[in-house]
């Protein structure tokens, strides 16, 4: 019998959920791969209907959405946009890409998001944009954030990435800002191996989002019937993802409830199984906020040490269980240095993302697999333990 310590569990899974496959033969027999077409529309109709935004258009990911909505917000050389540092490339990247300057602002140490309490010290007269990013799906605290919008006069894009079918009070995550960013990348929880969606919030940029999206064109416009003939009328570039896409993300789309109770579950067994490590101090769990609702997106614990993170890394490793780190925080990175700033100090940046581990969680994950990654990560504790008495 193969020992289980040497059969690799992996951090991530793509999974079928439903008529993903059947899906795609379909938009082959249907004759049309190129965007826009039957499967992408009934992916736009989904998400309005489920998420209440005035428009969803379909992408090719989430860092398109993020490029469309700093076209959207018109950010030019020499604006300011606040945003954490803690967060992945394509967050401070779309908004680079139009001459502006991300501003970044430390985070909270309960939830690891953008602390909203340090967002109007960084305001100047160049500020033209907020950008939230709700990490692990929690999300940042966004009355707030509006209200320091409302009174600066500011965009705000929520990077909702990571927080598909999460909320804040009652309100779903990526509908409360102007323009809201989602993924769908194979590690989402709903996916299509690559993808994303600009949520339009403000109906005023529905028009020139579908603009954008088409290359600059007003080509929806016609197809609707409405010019007859399309033209270069904006900037754009080409945000349509294929059909295919559409075609595997609308049976996501349709087993959704099903995929996010599969997390919430999973979130729920790594919560209570490693509460007893928390007690004892030695590791800390996931921020939980009483007024919202995650979405089971993703698993960390964050632990006393950047040394102690590693050696666990390496004992999970060794025992065929691969978890992962993230984000290097983007002011300490060589592009952050050359293209952005920081507004005061980055201390709890800095110390939170060398300590926060992620751990394995896909769709498909099973009892016996969290049981697994969870009775090594209290071997580990036990192995220190008996190392320190030792000595």
């Amino acid at each position: 019998m193969k020992n289980e310590s040497l059969v690799r569990m992996p951090f991530n899974k793509p999974f079928i959920a439903g008529k993903e496959l059947y899906n795609i033969a379909q938009a082959v027999i249907n004759g049309h791969l190129a965007g826009d077409g039957p499967f992408t529309k009934q992916c736009h109709a989904w998400l309005e209907k489920r998420l209440g935004c005035s428009k969803a258009l379909l992408v090719h990911s989430c860092t398109a959405a993020l490029e469309m909505a700093a076209m959207l917000c018109d950010i030019g050389s020499g604006d300011e946009v606040i945003m954490p540092s803690f967060t992945f490339v394509s967050t401070a990247n779309a908004f680079v890409l139009r001459g502006a300057v991300p501003v970044f602002v430390d985070i909270r140490p309960d939830n690891l998001n953008l602390d909203d309490k340090k967002i109007e010290q960084a305001i100047t007269s160049k500020t033209k944009a907020v950008v939230p990013v709700h990490y692990a799906g929690v999300p940042c605290e966004m009355d707030a954030i509006m209200r320091i919008a409302d009174v600066h006069d500011l965009f705000v894009v929520e990077d909702a990435a990571q927080a598909l079918f999460s909320s804040y009070k009652g309100r779903l995550l990526g509908t409360i800002g102007h323009f809201g960013c989602l993924s769908f990348h194979e590690t989402k929880n709903i996916i299509s191996g690559e993808g994303g969606a600009l949520l339009v919030n403000d109906k005023r940029f529905v028009e020139r989002a579908e603009i954008i999206r088409e290359k600059g064109t007003n080509r929806s416009r016609f197809f609707r019937g409405e010019v007859d003939k399309y033209t270069w009328v904006d900037i754009g570039s080409s945000y349509l993802p294929s059909e295919l896409i559409g075609a595997f993300l609308y049976a996501q789309m349709e087993n959704a409830s099903t995929i996010i109770s599969a997390r919430r579950r999973i979130f729920e067994r790594y919560y209570n199984l490693l509460r007893p490590l928390e007690d004892e101090g030695v590791l800390r769990l996931p921020f939980v906020e009483s007024e919202c609702a995650g979405n089971g997106h993703m698993f960390y614990i964050v632990m006393r040490s950047l040394d102690e993170r590693t050696s666990l890394l390496e004992h999970l490793k060794k025992e065929g269980i691969l978890a992962v780190f993230h984000y290097v925080p983007l002011h300490s990175s060589p592009a952050g240095r050359k293209y952005c700033r920081a507004s005061g100090s980055m201390e709890v940046t800095d110390d939170l993302s060398g300590r926060v581990l992620r751990l394995p969680m896909y769709y498909e994950m099973g009892e016996d697999d969290i049981h697994r990654v969870v009775e090594s990560i209290k071997r580990y504790f036990r192995i220190m333990r008996e190392k320190s008495h030792v000595l």
